[in-house]
């Protein structure tokens, strides 16, 4: 029995082959997708039969990321290491160095905004992408950011990095096949924002579990950053439990591994079926 997983868009480049290469993963008796984005997609671009696709959104480890779990020592070390003030506001962009994830539209949106009080670290390896990211260096430096926006390379410790944090933002300008760092963040208790395409809005609740912006739009950023920068101590609170809830109840590892079993349990069901049916 054949099952594949289809995880991403994924390029498909100026020539068929990448196309036929790419339909690999589509070519299951029942094939995975991370999200109901992806399953669409799958349908639009290669005619996928919707019988065939069972939705399973990733899922997370939530001991992992749970508050409850991280010791202060932990963020005391990292703070110390990005040499974070106390009392200053904490942004967050998780994610590699790669245009595509929006740094250039949250350092527009920051020049946007009416306060320089603000720290925004950008969390992420360039993995040799080195003139991108002396482009952003740069986009930087011409806004008069350098104050407030510091790349600080790959983190090992997310955990804490999270709890460092008062916003997170994920500004992909190309959709997000399921988009982890939200959840992640959602799981941590930690204001999200991300942009209103892909597999987003399907993690988070806008205006409930988090914030949606429109792609590629620094000023509608903007306006989310300093809202979610302006919420009280108590609605902080009671967002994070609604964040937890959220993501205990849907994209935990375990139910993601359960509803992966049942897919195979499916397919083997029917091969006995099959036996019986012909003996």
């Amino acid at each position: 029995r054949f099952v594949t997983t289809f995880h991403g868009t994924y390029n498909l480049g100026p020539f068929a082959i990448k196309r036929a290469y790419n339909a690999v993963m589509t070519r299951g008796e029942r094939v995975i997708a991370i999200s109901g984005f992806i399953a669409e997609h799958m349908q639009a671009i290669y005619g996928v039969d919707p019988t065939r696709i069972r939705v399973i959104p990733r899922g997370i480890d939530i001991d992992r990321f749970d508050p409850a779990t991280v010791n202060p020592r932990r963020m005391i070390a990292l703070a110390q290491e990005w040499r974070l003030d106390d009392g200053v506001p904490v942004l967050m962009l998780p994610g590699r160095l790669t245009r595509w994830k929006g740094h250039a539209v949250l350092i527009e949106a920051l020049a946007r905004l009416s306060r320089r009080d603000v720290r925004c670290l950008l969390v992420g390896d360039d993995q040799g992408r080195v003139r991108y990211r002396r482009h952003i260096e740069a986009l930087v430096k011409r806004h008069g950011l350098g104050g407030m926006v510091h790349i600080v390379d790959h983190c090992n410790d997310m955990g804490a990095a999270y709890m460092l944090t008062d916003v997170v933002v994920s500004a992909s300008t190309d959709p997000e096949a399921f988009g982890r760092v939200s959840v992640e963040a959602q799981a941590m208790g930690r204001p999200v924002i991300a942009t209103r395409h892909g597999g987003s809005q399907e993690t988070v609740q806008d205006g409930t579990t988090g914030w949606l912006v429109p792609p590629r739009d620094p000023e509608a950023l903007g306006e989310a950053i300093t809202r979610v920068l302006a919420l009280t101590p108590e609605e902080r609170l009671q967002l994070a439990v609604r964040q937890r809830a959220h993501v205990c109840a849907n994209f935990t590892k375990r139910t993601m591994c359960e509803r992966t079993l049942g897919v195979y349990q499916e397919l083997l069901y029917e091969t006995q079926k099959t036996e019986v049916f012909a003996e």
